[in-house]
C-alpha cells in the first residue's frame, strides 16, 4: 500500500488526483496542470516532495566520506549553509542517484534523495560509510514544501516570523539555514527562483495553509515535470540511471575529474574520456505537430538513438524532449511517431527558465 505524506488529507480536500509515484499517494494535478506550470512560470506555486529523503551524515570523517561518495568535490563547500548537485555513482561510473548537499557544519552534512530509489541509495551509502566510522541518519519524520516562481521568495518571506524575514533574505541561490523548525534551502527543481522548505510532518499542513492564504498555488507531479524539463533538468530513472554515466547524460558539469582525490567511478570515467564519447544527451523541439514521450526511435545523420523524456511545452507551446543520440550528430534529426518521421531541432537545454524561452531555442 503506498505511503502517504503529512499533507495528503491537505490535497484530497483541495480536489487533487492522487497517483502512485515511488510508493508514495502524491497529487498528478489539481484539474489543470498547464494552468499549475504557468503559475510557477508567472507567479508562484508550491509542491508536495515530502517523500523526497532526508539523509543526514555526521562524524569527524563526514567530509572524507562524501568526498569520496559523489562525483561532484565537497571541498567546493566551505562556508556553512552552500550546497551543490552532485551525482552519486557506482564502479562503472553508472548513476546510483542524483541528489543535493548541504554543508551545515564541518562534521555534519544533509543529503536529500529520490523517492524511488531509497532502499537502493540507503543500502549504498550504508554500505560505503562502514569504512569511514560516520553516522547515516534519515529523517523521516521531516516534510518538505517547495515553493516556486517569481513571487516565491515574497510569499515565503510573508508567512515567516518576523525575526527570520531578513536572514532568510540573505539565502544566497544553493545555500540553506535553519530558521527555528524550518530547514529553508533556495534550491528548486523548476527552473525558477524559490524554496525547498524541510519542517516537522506535524507541522507541514499549518504551513501549506498560511502559503494557500498568501496566493500560492498548490501544483502536482505533472506540472513539475514540464517544469523540470523545460530547465533542462534530468529525471533519474529517464534522463540517467546505472547503466548510463554524467558524461553521456549531459552532466559532466557535476564531475569534478581533475582533482588529486579518489571518488567511487572516477577511473571508469577517465577511461571512457579517453576513449571518447559515442553518445550525449540533448535538447529537441518539435518542428511539426504530435507529441513527444519517451522511448521514441530518433533518427540524425550519424545514427539512432532515442527520445528519454519529452512532452508538451507550455512555455514553448511546443513538444520537446531530451534524446540520447550518437556524439556526431548534427543540428537536425528526426522521431518516428507511430511509424511516421516528423523534424526536429536539435538543441542545448534550458528550453525556459526565468519565466521565459531561452535565447536560441526557437
Amino acid at each position: 500500500m503506498p505511503q502517504q505524506t503529512p499533507l495528503y488529507d491537505a490535497h484530497i480536500a483541495a480536489g487533487a488526483r492522487m497517483v502512485d509515484f515511488g510508493g508514495w499517494e502524491m497529487p498528478i494535478n489539481y484539474g489543470s496542470q498547464i494552468e499549475e506550470h504557468n503559475k510557477v512560470r508567472q507567479a508562484a506555486g508550491m509542491f508536495d516532495v515530502s517523500h523526497m529523503t532526508v539523509v543526514d551524515i555526521s562524524g569527524a570523517n563526514a567530509r572524507d566520506f562524501l568526498s569520496y561518495l559523489l562525483a561532484n568535490d565537497v571541498a567546493k563547500l566551505k562556508n556553512p549553509g552552500q550546497a551543490f548537485y552532485s551525482c552519486m555513482l557506482n564502479e562503472q561510473g553508472g548513476v546510483v542517484d542524483d541528489l543535493i548537499t548541504y554543508f551545515l557544519e564541518e562534521t555534519f552534512f544533509r543529503v536529500v534523495v529520490n523517492a524511488a530509489t531509497h532502499d537502493k541509495d540507503m543500502a549504498w551509502i550504508n554500505s560505503q560509510a562502514r569504512a569511514f566510522d560516520v553516522v547515516v541518519e534519515e529523517r523521516p519524520s521531516l516534510a518538505m514544501i517547495a515553493v516556486q516562481g517569481p513571487d516565491a521568495r515574497e510569499k515565503v518571506f510573508s508567512v515567516l516570523p518576523q525575526k527570520d524575514v531578513l536572514p532568510a533574505t540573505e539565502l544566497k541561490p544553493f545555500s540553506a539555514g535553519q530558521f527555528g523548525d524550518l530547514f529553508i534551502a533556495r534550491t528548486g527543481y523548476t527552473g525558477e527562483d524559490g524554496f525547498e522548505i524541510s519542517l516537522p510532518g506535524t507541522a507541514a499542513c499549518s504551513l501549506w495553509d498560511r502559503l494557500l492564504e498568501a496566493g500560492v498555488s498548490p501544483c502536482g507531479l505533472g506540472a513539475r515535470d514540464t517544469l523540470r524539463l523545460e530547465a533542462g533538468m534530468n529525471l533519474y530513472g529517464q534522463d540517467m540511471d546505472e547503466s548510463v554515466t554524467p558524461l553521456e547524460s549531459g552532466l559532466a558539469w557535476t564531475v569534478a575529474l581533475k582533482d588529486q582525490r579518489s571518488f567511487i567511478g572516477k577511473e571508469a570515467l577517465l577511461q571512457q574520456k579517453d576513449a571518447g564519447l559515442k553518445e550525449k544527451l540533448v535538447g529537441l523541439v518539435l518542428q511539426d505537430r504530435g507529441v513527444l514521450r519517451p522511448g521514441q526511435r530518433i533518427v540524425t545523420d550519424a545514427g539512432e538513438g532515442v527520445t528519454t523524456s519529452g512532452s508538451f511545452s507550455p512555455t514553448l507551446q511546443k513538444a520537446i524532449a531530451f534524446a540520447r543520440i550518437p556524439k556526431n550528430a548534427t543540428q537536425t534529426c528526426q522521431v518516428d511517431i507511430r511509424g511516421k518521421l516528423l523534424n526536429c531541432s536539435i538543441v542545448r537545454p534550458p528550453f525556459a527558465r526565468n519565466g521565459s524561452v531561452c535565447e536560441g531555442i526557437i
